[in-house]
């Protein structure tokens, strides 16, 4: 899908600098995924402490059931 957009030039020459990439197209695509990626870890954090705990659950013995 072809878009126009004013990207500041600065930030992202940085980017294709440290990322190593060779055009503005893959720079962009390439912060986009990481971009989603983070988005979507952070909402893992979330979950956190919503899971059931079993004081008595002994993981040791589970081991030995086969």
């Amino acid at each position: 899908m072809a878009t126009n957009i004013e990207l500041n030039e600065n930030l992202l020459s940085k980017v294709m600098r440290l990322g190593g990439m060779r055009t503005k197209k893959e720079a962009v695509n390439q912060a986009l995924s990481e971009y989603v990626q983070r988005r979507e870890q952070l909402k893992i954090l979330d979950l956190f402490g919503t899971a059931d705990f079993d004081p008595d659950f002994d993981y040791k013995k589970q081991r030995k059931i086969k």
